[in-house]
C-alpha cells in the first residue's frame, strides 16, 4: 500500500488516551451538544427525565423515551431523474419525508462516480439543492480519483475539494469507486480528507472500494489515516459482521446466524476513527438475520455506530425507523447511534 505522501506510514492512533466519541459520551449527561457549525439540532441531556417512568434510572430507557432523543440520519441522497423505475428525488421532497418521519437532520450524499448508481448526483448539483434547506440537510461531496489523472499533483482534483468545502460541504461521500479500497489515487483523497478534516463515507462490495475476504485493505487504510474519521456501508463491509464469511457474501445479503468472531466488531474495537453506517439493506440485514446477536452488538459498539437510511426514492420502504422498538438499550447507547457520533465526525 502507498502511504501518505511523506512516505512514512501515520503513527497508531494512542489508545490509552480518551477519544472523542469516549469524551462526547462522559460529558453529555452534563452539557446539551449541537451539530456545531451545521445547525440547530442538539444531543438531549442522557440524564433527562422526559418520557421516563417515575423511578426508572438515567440508563433506563422505553420507546417513548428514546423517540424524544434527537435524529440525524447519516445517508440519503438526492436523485435527479428518474431511474431503475424510481422517481427522482428533491430537497424539497426529502426533508418532507424527514418531517414525517421525525428525523432532525440528515446527510445527503453526492454520487460522482460511474459506478455509484445509473444516473450521477453530482456535488455542485447536490450543494445547490441542499441550500434552501441549511437548517435540515448536511452536504457531503466527493471527486472521482480518477479525475484528471494526468495531473501527478493532483492539483485540479484538489481545488475542486476545496471549492465544494468552501461551499459548504462538511465530509467526503457517498465513496463509491471500482478501484481497490487501497488504490494509490484513493490514497490521495485520503491525503486531503485528512488535511481537511473531513470524514469519509464509503460503500464496499464486490465492484466498488473493493476488498478481500477479511478486509486487510480496508484494516491498513484505516491504519494508515487515523486522522480521518470513516463511515463503513454496504456488502462487502456487513457481511463481515459473522465470521463465516465467503467471497460471495461481499455481493449479496447473507443469511442466518452470526458466528461470533467477525470482523466488523473487531475492526470497531480496535480502530477509534471507524465506524459502521447502519443504513441499507445490507445495514439492516446485519442486525435482523440474528436479533439476538444483534442486540449484543449493538450494546457492545454503540460508540461506534451512525444511524442510517439510504433514503433515495419516494416511497421507499425504510427498515431502519424498527430498530427503536426491536432492540432494548438504554438513552445513551440510543443518544449515541441516533445523533452523537455523527456530531463527532462532523466537528
Amino acid at each position: 500500500m502507498v502511504r501518505p505522501s511523506d512516505g512514512n506510514r501515520s503513527p497508531a492512533v494512542d489508545r490509552s488516551s480518551p477519544t472523542r466519541r469516549r469524551f462526547l459520551a462522559g460529558t453529555a449527561a452534563g452539557t446539551a451538544g449541537s451539530l456545531g457549525p451545521v445547525g440547530s439540532v442538539g444531543t438531549a441531556d442522557v440524564g433527562e427525565s422526559s418520557g421516563r417512568e417515575p423511578g426508572a434510572s438515567p440508563g433506563e430507557a422505553g420507546t417513548d423515551d428514546v423517540q424524544d432523543l434527537p435524529l440525524v440520519d447519516a445517508h440519503t441522497h438526492l436523485i435527479p431523474v428518474e431511474t431503475l423505475d424510481r422517481s427522482p428525488l428533491s430537497a424539497d421532497d426529502l426533508v418532507a419525508w424527514l418531517d414525517e418521519n421525525g428525523v432532525d437532520r440528515a446527510v445527503v450524499l453526492a454520487l460522482d462516480s460511474p459506478e455509484s448508481y445509473p444516473v450521477q448526483a453530482p456535488s455542485w448539483w447536490v450543494l445547490e439543492e441542499v441550500a434552501a434547506h441549511p437548517d435540515r440537510l448536511i452536504p457531503f461531496c466527493t471527486v472521482d480519483p480518477r479525475t484528471l489523472v494526468y495531473e501527478d499533483d493532483f492539483g485540479a482534483v484538489t481545488d475542486l475539494l476545496d471549492r465544494y468545502i468552501d461551499r459548504g460541504a462538511r465530509g467526503f461521500g457517498e465513496l463509491k469507486a471500482g478501484l481497490p479500497i487501497d488504490d494509490a489515487r484513493l490514497e490521495t483523497i485520503y491525503e486531503r480528507c485528512a488535511d481537511r478534516g473531513l470524514p469519509i463515507l464509503f460503500h464496499t462490495d464486490e465492484k466498488a472500494m473493493t476488498d478481500e475476504v477479511g478486509l486487510p485493505r480496508l484494516e491498513d487504510v484505516v491504519a494508515s489515516y487515523p486522522e480521518v474519521d470513516f463511515l463503513a456501508h454496504a456488502h462487502g463491509w456487513w457481511a463481515h459482521v459473522s465470521a463465516d464469511v465467503g467471497a460471495d457474501d461481499l455481493s449479496e445479503y447473507p443469511t442466518g446466524a452470526i458466528e461470533p468472531g467477525g470482523r466488523v466488531p473487531e475492526l470497531l474495537a480496535e480502530y477509534d476513527n471507524l465506524y459502521g453506517d447502519l443504513s441499507g439493506l445490507s445495514g439492516w440485514n446485519a442486525l435482523s438475520r440474528d436479533e439476538e446477536y444483534a442486540q449484543s452488538f449493538l450494546e457492545d459498539h454503540h460508540e461506534h455506530l451512525v444511524f442510517g437510511t439510504d433514503y433515495l426514492a419516494p416511497g421507499q420502504e425504510v427498515p431502519q425507523f424498527d430498530l427503536f422498538e426491536r432492540f432494548d438499550l438504554d438513552r445513551e447507547a440510543w443518544a449515541n447511534l441516533r445523533s452523537r457520533n455523527l456530531e463527532s465526525v462532523l466537528r
